[in-house]
């Protein structure tokens, strides 16, 4: 397994990211077959509990199980596979599968983890669900189930960031942030809020994700917020 090392300098990342030879973002979000990646997952409730676990990520290769074609497989081992695709617009995701369903859920429309050209303004669209927000009271507590698409729109907002990890460092990474809103009925004094479900990400040249930050803040008597942490603890 290999510890993070310091990546391409500047000029070899510019051509990674441009080169004829693979599509624009696929050296930051690899699909080869045989990837791991295992992650630190810290969430902070606002009830001051902190909850902690580990994630482990896996390519599984090219699958043609799909009605639309083939694509590159991706399995989280909390359950969850991802298809997806990479050409000249981007990497993709275009459908997804729980253990519990009996086949992969085709997504309406390709949902995009970068899209072209990786630049800073660079925006687009995808949808989104709470992952932090819940109910205090009622059952189930999860607001994902009430609003299982929200929709949130990601723009690029750095070419060249510095990130810390606990697998080490790495230069040059590409920072993307994500902003979107849900309204909710927050308690009696409040009423109905519009809060923020905000989310930043950092991928690095022939690593990829190594960073995620989300951030959904209730400070409400009928709900509960937090923040949620992701970190690259190693990677092969």
């Amino acid at each position: 397994m290999r510890m993070a090392r310091k990546v391409a300098p500047l000029g070899l990342t510019a051509l990674l990211l441009a080169g004829c030879s693979e599509p624009p973002g696929a050296s930051l979000f690899p699909l080869d077959q045989g990837r791991t990646w295992t992650y630190r997952l810290t969430t902070e409730w606002e009830n001051n509990t902190t909850d902690r676990e580990a994630i482990v990520l896996r390519n599984e290769g090219r699958d043609s199980t799909l009605d639309s074609g083939s694509a590159y497989r991706r399995r989280s081992d909390s359950g969850i596979d991802y298809w997806l695709r990479a050409d000249d617009t981007g990497v993709y995701r275009v459908a997804s599968k729980m253990d519990v369903e009996d086949a992969p859920k085709a997504d309406p429309q390709p949902r995009f983890v970068l899209k072209a050209p990786i630049a800073v303004g660079t925006t687009w669209q995808a949808s989104t669900t709470t992952y932090l927000l819940r109910r205090r009271a009622d059952f189930p507590p999860e607001i994902r189930h009430s609003h299982p698409s929200i929709p949130m729109t990601y723009v690029i907002e750095a070419l060249a960031e510095k990130v810390e990890t606990p697998a080490g460092a790495f230069d040059q990474c590409v920072r993307v942030k994500g902003a979107g809103l849900i309204r909710l009925f927050s308690d009696p004094v409040k009423g109905w809020q519009d809060m923020p479900l905000t989310t930043l990400e950092w991928y690095c040249p022939g690593v990829g994700l190594v960073r995620v930050e989300r951030s959904e803040p209730a400070n409400s008597t009928f709900l509960q917020g937090g923040t949620m942490k992701m970190e690259l603890m190693s990677w092969q």
